[in-house]
């Protein structure tokens, strides 16, 4: 019997079984379809710092920014870690002057982070557009091609990982406490159950008789066809982006973070909006991405774009994700809610799993990504 099942192959499960095995402790990870087949596979690989505010997340996204360089070490190069830095750019005087306020929030929390003059930006991306006020130059940024890291977590933690299996209840003892899960090809026994199911993290959660309100928000990714080397060398994005990632809105926001792979294409992201599961491709959140990528980087617009794909982030509703033991139900512990984050947070979260598993203290304050912190708003709806 193993000490814990892992339900989801996504990154953030794959993280938690790889720290979870490196503490001594033997795993099982179950999930219905695939490796990487859900959010994961839907990312571009952002390991973003320079999004993120000075608070808890920002916290745990540096934890994770030490982690993976230490992952790139050890993990086979096929992973495509590469530390490319961000560049966040500023279209006018009142957005340079938001971007100084919020870098220098983060460098208190311990991020690095440089203000570009607009004058010097051609040094940094040759082909961005003119007349740029400034932006700010973020050396911790990097990227992972994200299914093959998810791959290469789960192979290097050396866990019995069960595909095509759905889990279709948590198993309790007469106390409530966790005993395993029921899957569709039979029962599987162990004291602790880790949800990292992402998206569908409240369901699992339901499964085990407490509330987490997990959202689906759709997101658009285009893909270019293959251009010369270092067309685009840093992740791009304007200032706006940052507050796409921290609003509250069901409706489509969209703003442009471009950015090259090692293959020659460009990846254009982000769009956000709450339309719950639906995969019907938007052609009017593609337009605003192709327009808003060509308004940074007016090479682009001669550029065909070769597919699209689309995901679910797993969105909660204060923009923090749930990691650690449920004190709801003996054995539980979550590992989702990390919306367009995940990949970047995953190292962290897994060495947060691993610890709560064992009983440890953790290497930072858990306190905020408590899963029942949402039974405090009564009455709330989400």
């Amino acid at each position: 019997m193993p000490d814990a099942v892992i339900v989801g192959a996504g990154v953030i499960g794959a993280a938690c079984a790889y720290y979870a095995s490196r503490a001594g402790l033997t795993v099982t990870v179950v999930d219905r379809g695939p490796v990487a087949a859900g959010t994961t596979g839907a990312g571009e690989g952002n390991l973003l710092v320079s999004d993120k505010e000075a608070g808890p997340e920002l916290d745990l996204a540096l934890l994770s920014t030490r982690l993976w360089r230490e992952l790139a070490e050890t993990l086979p190069p096929e992973i495509e870690y590469e530390r490319k830095g961000g560049l966040v750019v500023a279209h006018d005087g009142a957005a340079l002057t938001t971007l100084r306020a919020f870098a220098e929030g983060q460098a208190r929390a311990g991020v690095e982070a440089h203000e570009i003059p607009g004058d010097g930006l051609g040094d940094l991306e040759p082909h961005l557009a003119p007349g740029l006020t400034g932006a700010f130059h973020y050396p911790q940024d990097a990227q992972v091609q994200p299914a093959m890291a998810t791959a290469r977590l789960l192979r290097a933690a050396g866990a019995d990982v069960r595909l095509g299996e759905e889990v279709t209840a948590v198993l309790t003892d007469r106390r409530g406490a966790v005993r395993g899960v029921r899957t569709t090809r039979g029962d599987l026994h162990a004291p602790a159950v880790v949800n990292a199911t992402g998206t569908w993290g409240g369901a699992l959660a339901g499964l085990a008789g407490v509330r987490l309100p997990v959202l689906p928000r759709r997101g658009f990714v285009l893909v270019t066809e293959p251009l010369p080397p270092r067309l685009v060398r840093h992740k791009v994005y304007a200032a706006d982006y940052i507050a796409g990632v921290a609003s509250d809105s069901a409706d489509l926001r969209s703003s442009a973070v471009v950015e090259g792979t090692p293959a020659g294409t460009v990846l254009i992201g982000a769009t956000r909006e709450r339309v719950g599961f639906d995969r019907t491709v938007s052609t009017e959140a593609l337009r605003r991405l192709a327009a808003q990528a060509i308004a940074l980087f007016p090479v682009l617009s001669g550029v065909r774009a070769i597919r699209t794909y689309h995901g679910f982030r797993p969105y909660l509703p204060d923009h923090l994700p749930a990691i650690g033991a449920d004190p709801r139900v003996p054995g539980l512990y979550h590992a989702c809610g990390h919306e367009g984050a995940g990949i970047g947070l995953a190292p962290a979260t897994g060495l947060l799993v691993a610890a709560a598993l064992r009983g440890e203290p953790p290497p930072l304050d858990t306190e905020p990504f408590r899963p029942d912190r949402f039974d405090d708003t009564e009455g709330a709806t989400w």
